[in-house]
């Protein structure tokens, strides 16, 4: 395992480049959460040229343009397997690079005939030929032709400044890009030590994260009264607590009836008492009034017409109850009264208790099993520390480390030759840039000159010298021309074959992954391998393996087990066994036997108080005829408005004994309504209360009964049939539980070490630093600017060389000019001053 480690590290570090992150695992199990803590990374895998951009993207679609064709997978594939026929496959060859042989031709032409021309056009001018006669035939076109040759020379030097100063930025672009380079390296470097620091460090913390795993097992552990009590009670009490509260709702009824029937007794007695009293009172205050209204007062008028008005009302002085008719309930309260002595309402807390001590009752017989289990829990954690102390981790990532550091020691020892060779670099470019830069110079002080020294009125050998001088400033342009612009087109063409092809056939076709998938190729690298990679890092080419697809996993921050298949090599899933680590946890938890014994909702006792309440009459009472009576009012006639009618009437009597009997008698009436006539009332309405709570308790009770002792039996049959199966489907639950905590920590500590701990992301954005970055974007893309500025200065050089030998004439003085005699005739004599 230590040397495969070691060689897939190497694998990913001999590019000399590193990279960035590794992504966090997250695993939420019920309360716990794991996740490996993050390594921040400091080198970015993405590389932006910044201001410069839109230049590189001109330049990407020029070479687009020139070179359309796709990356030619099969005929890279040919070359690498040395099967390339030259007679065949040259031509293939020639056709994809046609766009780019044929710009190098035209350049290579250029470079063979411009010292030509420039030979020949020296040797001609020596020989007055070619414009060297210093003698100009005058025209009348003259003023139109010298301002477009002048206005064209001008729109050339423009836009050979323009390629002259993109050349100057690839060139500052380059100078800058190695100072960035240097960065990149340090930053990868100290990327690639990254990993190797924290893997040990990442180690211990996930055997650290097993001691919240053990804790949150623990506090289950010990909570199993409420955790697996509470899930047998639930499971319980929809079943049990519907029939105990039908009981309870009974009991209560049970009290209130007793009640009801206490106050119904002793409202009857009451009723009778005070009943008796008024009868006695109202019949000797009717006896009174009938002697007085017997009297010989009473025989002459106007007295006896009086007298014998208030005879009939006689009738209303008398009790409107007759208790003896209502029956006594004295036999149904004592039935009752025997029933509440049995409190069925204790009877029925009993068997709530029985339900709600299960907790209890589990956490006190499981005391001995939670200490087992909490002993076979440790061998988990000896396990996996043993499991982390098998892989050598430390002693792979030991030499890995050294040659890191070698290697960062050999870049900065070998950093100053770098500088230095840019430093030639970026000065052969200065030179170049201001080579053209002092042709574009006297151009233009060529044509500064010219315009403003010309002078309409003078004749060609009456030149001024500012005049003169600009023609001698184009001549000496295209006299630098002709001597430097071969050699500078020599250097486009090689920096144009040069980095074109670097973008075409390796910039490209990396960032679209082609070029993996011709590295991809079965039998490519070596005849005998059908995937090089497992090949070479697994020792078995037979095994599916592409770096196409190592790529995208380390892409994606997988580690370098999973990765790179390492469990060919090393099997840590058949090594670190969850079932066998876990085993002893397993069969301590088999052991977890719990019993609760027999609950019964309600005894004997309790049914049959049930039973004697349904039987003790109270639905038999003829109730209606107690609420007949209660309906009632305590006298025939209401006493006061008796009293009063009658002292009305009195006061029509002429003043004597008899006025003032009955006066007396209409007092004692007032005086005996309030004092018998509201306990009666009172009596007749506690009755009337009674005897309603009463209809409403009675009410199909025998039927009720029935019913709550249906609902026990069923509930008492599912306790009895279920109860077991309960227990044991919760316990195993509970084991699960406790199990599935150590499982899915296991289950994490595999994951982690297969598909997170050394992550291979930095060896990618190690490739893509050293490609992405430096070569292409640091290296490629400033050369690709600057063959492309330097190029289009040189190539316009061309029409700048030839309308600047026309525009000298006109500007240079002459040694000879025609002569006419007609002066009207000489086209000279009315030019338009430039």
């Amino acid at each position: 395992m230590a040397l495969v480690f070691i060689v897939l590290l190497l694998l990913g570090l001999c590019g000399k480049i590193a990279s960035r992150g590794q992504p966090a695992f997250d695993n939420t199990s019920g309360a716990l959460n794991y996740e490996l803590p993050t390594i921040k990374y400091v080198t970015q895998d993405t590389f932006s040229a910044g201001i410069v951009a839109p230049l590189y993207k001109m330049v990407h679609i020029f070479l687009n343009v020139v070179q359309p064709n796709d990356f030619p997978l099969e005929l890279i594939r040919k070359l690498m397997q040395k099967k390339f026929d030259i007679l065949v496959d040259t031509k293939e060859a020639a056709f994809y690079e046609m766009g780019i042989l044929i710009c190098a031709i035209l350049g290579l032409l250029f470079v063979i005939l411009t010292p030509l021309v420039g030979l020949f056009f020296c040797m001609c001018r020596c020989c007055n030929k070619c414009g060297g006669e210093m003698h100009q035939r005058q025209r009348r076109d003259e003023p139109c032709q010298r301002k477009c040759l002048a206005l064209s020379l001008l729109v050339t030097c423009l836009l050979m400044s323009l390629g002259i100063m993109f050349g100057f930025v690839a060139n500052q672009q380059t100078r800058n890009q190695i100072q960035r380079t240097k960065i990149l390296a340090e930053s990868n470097f100290r990327d690639l030590q990254t990993p190797l620091t924290e893997t040990p460090k990442q180690i211990e913390y996930i055997l650290e994260q097993y001691t919240n795993t053990k804790n949150k097992a623990f506090s289950d552990l010990d909570g199993i009264g409420s955790l697996l009590g509470g899930r047998i009670k639930d499971q319980i009490k929809p079943k049990v607590t519907p029939v105990l509260e039908e009981i309870k709702a009974m009991a209560t009824a049970i009290k209130q009836t007793k009640d009801a029937l206490q106050n119904m007794s002793s409202s009857l007695k009451s009723l009778q008492e005070t009943s008796t009293q008024l009868s006695t009172n109202l019949t000797s205050v009717k006896n009174s009034i009938e002697n007085s209204l017997n009297s010989s007062d009473c025989a002459s008028d106007p007295a006896r017409k009086i007298c014998d008005s208030l005879r009939p009302w006689l009738t209303g002085l008398e009790s409107n109850h007759d208790s003896s008719q209502l029956p006594s309930v004295d036999r149904e309260l004592n039935a009752v009264n025997d029933v509440d002595r049995i409190d069925l309402e204790s009877l029925v807390k009993r068997g709530y208790m029985s339900i709600d001590e299960i907790p209890n009752t589990i956490q006190n017989q499981t005391v001995d099993i939670i200490n087992d289990i909490k002993k076979a829990s440790d061998s988990i954690s000896s396990n996996v520390r043993n499991m982390s102390q098998n892989i050598p981790i430390e002693d792979a990532l030991l030499p890995v480390s050294y040659y890191i550091n070698e290697s960062n020691r050999y870049f900065h020892q070998e950093l100053p030759k770098l500088e230095e060779y840019d430093s030639y670099w970026w000065l052969g470019g200065l030179i170049v840039c201001f080579l053209l830069t002092l042709i574009v110079t006297f151009f233009f002080l060529g044509l500064l000159c010219g315009v403003f020294g010309y002078d309409k009125h003078a004749t060609p050998t009456g030149r001024g010298c500012v005049s003169n001088t600009g023609g001698i400033f184009l001549m000496v342009g295209v006299g630098f021309s002709f001597l430097f612009c071969w050699i500078l087109m020599i250097l486009v063409v090689l920096t144009f074959v040069v980095g074109a092809n670097v973008e075409k056939l390796l910039c490209e076709p990396y960032e679209n992954k082609k070029l993996l998938q011709v590295l991809d190729t079965p039998y490519l690298l070596k005849e005998q391998w059908q995937f090089y990679l497992s090949g070479m890092i697994l020792n078995n080419p037979n095994i599916n393996m592409t770096f196409e697809q190592v790529y995208r996993d380390c892409k994606r921050g997988r580690g370098v087990y999973a990765a790179f298949q390492l469990e060919n090599v090393f099997n840590i899933s058949r090594n670190f066994n969850i079932k066998k680590i876990s085993e002893n946890m397993i069969k301590e938890l088999e052991n977890l036997n719990v019993n609760i014994g027999s609950i019964e909702l309600l005894d004997n006792t309790g049914r049959k108080s049930l039973e004697d309440f349904a039987h003790s009459g109270i639905d038999t009472i003829e109730y209606f005829i107690y609420l007949k009576e209660a309906e009632k009012s305590p006298t025939k006639a209401d006493l006061l408005t008796f009293a009063s009618s009658l002292e009305a009437k009195v006061n029509q009597l002429p003043e004597g004994k008899l006025k003032q009997d009955l006066l007396m008698d209409a007092q004692t009436i007032r005086a005996i309504h309030h004092q018998h006539v509201p306990p009666v009332q009172q009596s007749l309405n506690t009755l009337k209360q009674s005897v309603r709570t009463l209809v409403q308790m009675s009410s199909k009770l025998p039927e009720k009964v029935k019913d709550i002792f249906a609902s026990l039996d069923s509930a008492q049959h599912f306790l009895n049939n279920n109860i077991s199966s309960i227990i044991i489907e919760e316990t195993k639950k509970f084991g699960r539980t406790i199990v599935g905590y150590f499982e899915r920590y296991l289950q994490w500590v595999l994951y982690s070490i297969t598909e997170k701990m050394i992550s291979c992301k930095p060896m990618t954005t190690a490739m893509d630093s050293a490609i992405k970055g430096i070569l292409c974007s640091y290296i490629a893309d400033p050369l690709n600017l600057f063959w492309f500025g330097i190029g289009t200065a040189t190539v316009l050089l061309l029409p700048a060389v030839i309308i600047a030998i026309k525009l000298a004439k006109y500007y240079r003085r002459m040694d000879s000019e025609d002569v006419y005699d007609d002066v009207e005739t000489v086209p000279m004599k009315n030019p338009s001053r430039y």
